[in-house]
């Protein structure tokens, strides 16, 4: 049985509002283009959801624009 907690960390990523919503506010839409996920906005971060496929692509797409991944 797979370990819950890996499960979640290859189907979300987790970023404080202020990393989509800083100078460009065109880049949660520009990701949600990009990638097949769900963006999620609760108590000051956003929880981007998907596939473990999309996952990757959204966390490479986020990099190439300037945002680290904790």
């Amino acid at each position: 049985m797979p370990d819950p907690s890996r499960l979640r960390d290859s189907t979300q990523i987790v970023l404080p509002t202020a990393d989509l919503d800083g100078p460009s506010e065109d880049l949660k839409a520009a990701l949600n283009d990009a990638c097949v996920v769900s963006i999620h906005e609760e108590d000051g971060y956003y929880r981007i959801i998907g596939s473990p496929v999309e996952i990757k692509e959204a966390s490479k797409f986020l990099s190439r624009h300037g945002i680290t991944l904790r």
